[in-house]
This record gives C-alpha cells, structure tokens and sequence, in this order.
C-alpha cells in the first residue's frame, strides 16, 4: 500500500507590513512555517506595488528576480527563450508572468516553466494568476498579498489562483488607505506635538493603523483627530521620493514603505481615530490607533469581527 502525506492546512493569514525590512522578515518567516523542500512550484498574486518582490526576496534570499523596478536588463526580456544550460547549477528560478508576457507569448512562458519543473528545479511565479489557466497545473503553495497575505497549500477542490487574487486584490486599497493616514498622523506629531521619531514604533489592525508609544504622551487626542481631517481635506498628493521618503504636499517625509499609498489624500475614505490610548500589556506600551471606518467599538475583538465578515476563500471561488 503507498503511504500519503495528508495536508491538513486550508490557509494561513498575517498582516502585511508595510516597511520593505518587515516584508523580507515576514517572508523569511512564511517560508520556514510553510516551504516543503518538495515544492517545486510557488504561485504569488497580488497587484503591482503591493510588494510581493520584497516578500519573495524574503522568502528566497539571494533569489535573482527577473524584474527590476528600476533598469531593464535585455537578458531579462528575453528570459522563456533563453537556454537554461547556461544556469544549470541553479535551483530556483524566478519568473514575473505580467512583465514577461509583454515580450513573449503564453505558450513560451508555459514551456520554460515546465522545463524548470521537468528539471526539478523550483519555479516562482510572480502574477500566477495569470499563468494557471494555460498552465494547466495549481501552485504546491500560492501566497497572495493584498491588506493581509495569505497561505495556503491548494489541494484538488482549491482554491484557485484567481480565487486569491480577487480577495487581495479589494483589500490593498485599505491597506494604502491605512499607511497614508498613517504618514498624515506622523507628521502632524512631529508637526503640533513634538513627537520624535525614537517614541514610538508601528504595529498593525484590520483596515488601520497602530502607532505605540514606549510612554504615554501627552496629546489631546480630539485636536490630533480634527488636524487629521483638515489635512485630509487638503487634497495632498502623495508620491514615492527614495526608498526611505515620500512627498506628502510637497513636503519630504520619512517612510519606510514609500510605495504603499494612494495618490492623493482624497482618497482616503471614511477615517476615524481613537479617541483613547489603548494599552498593551504584553509589550507595556500605549497604542494609538486610526482606522478606515467609524467601527471605533469592540477594539480588542476587532480581528475576529472581520475574518468572520470577510468573504472566505470557499465563498469566492464560487464566483471565479
């Protein structure tokens, strides 16, 4: 009789940060949790600048990715017609099926991924989504980041590919939404209430924000609420600066995670702050918290309340 391995995991969710570092360590963490050394086939979806690259270089260190945000390498275009004699001793290949498809045709990208799989090597597919329907073949784990990331290990009743993308793919808004709101609030601490960056450190809520604080300040939390909204209303445009910068209406400020905004603070919709520090007894400091909703009730149940109204997996591959 033939011995099976019997999966038992549907999916695994965590919050994706925002700072590039915390991405990378989030990733190194995914894959020890989650990566069988038999995996040969890893899917990833996600829209562009929700930071799959960062999670991907994270979860395979050294990992030479075939895009680049920043030069476009010709060997890199053409990347499904080259041989794969010439990086033979390689392992893990990485292929991003959007930027290639605008070179090469569907079934080039088809083969080449298959002769990675016939050779035993690893293949990470960036936009897998896409790939699957002419693949023919699920991933052995799909990842999608969105607000959340999401693991999981499809089995023969899913979920599928797209399934995945479409929850990630309506939850990065709130997590954009969240992080500009965020930057607004920083700023108008360093701003009106002498804040200093040394204070306080980030931490994460569904469709929200954490700011704590090592002490408690000293903050009128209803003024702090009312310059949020003003600064809001101001229609700001927000765009990427360097990796450690954004301009935020014209002004250069810090960020750690300068490609995770909207476009112009207008876009944030529906923000509200806690009028109160919550504490945090595990790690004794005070929290600070803004949320894309008026849902200010309930705070220490707040997780449970959107993973049960959130749409499941089952749920959207009904309608995939």
């Amino acid at each position: 009789m033939r011995n099976f391995i019997q999966e038992y995991m549907v999916s695994s969710q965590y919050f994706a940060p925002r700072g590039k570092e915390r991405l990378m360590f989030l990733g190194e963490q995914i894959s020890h949790r989650h990566l069988n050394y038999s995996d040969r086939l890893i899917g990833i979806v996600g829209d562009a600048g929700a930071g799959k690259s960062s999670l991907i270089k994270g979860m395979f260190p050294g990992l030479q990715l075939s895009n680049d945000d920043d030069i476009v390498n010709p060997r890199k275009i053409m990347q499904v017609r080259n041989s794969l004699l010439e990086v033979e001793d390689a392992t893990t290949f990485h292929i991003d099926v959007r930027f290639q498809m605008a070179f090469t045709q569907m079934y080039e990208i088809v083969d080449y991924v298959h002769s990675i799989l016939d050779r035993n090597r690893r293949a990470v597919i960036e936009h897998f989504n896409l790939l699957y329907p002419a693949l023919g073949k699920n991933a052995d784990i799909l990842v999608g980041i969105g607000e959340e990331i999401i693991v999981t290990r499809p089995s023969l009743f899913g979920p599928r590919p797209e399934s995945v993308y479409q929850i990630v793919h309506e939850s990065l808004r709130y997590r954009k939404m969240s992080h500009s709101a965020e930057e607004v609030t920083t700023s108008l601490l360093h701003e009106f209430f002498d804040i200093k960056e040394e204070e306080y450190f980030f931490s994460d809520i569904r469709n929200g924000f954490v700011i704590k604080f090592y002490k408690k300040p000293d903050i009128d939390l209803e003024r702090l609420s009312a310059l949020i909204d003003e600064r809001i209303a101001q229609d700001l445009e927000i765009s990427y600066y360097d990796e450690d910068h954004i301009v935020l209406g014209g002004e250069i400020v810090s960020c750690d995670g300068p490609r995770f905004h909207v476009r112009n603070t207008s876009e944030i919709k529906n923000f509200s702050l806690v009028k109160r520090f919550v504490h945090d007894a595990a790690t004794n400091t005070y929290c600070l918290v803004g949320l894309i909703d008026d849902n200010t009730r309930d705070l220490e149940n707040r997780n449970t309340y959107y993973f049960l109204t959130r749409k499941s997996l089952d749920e959207t591959s009904k309608n995939s």
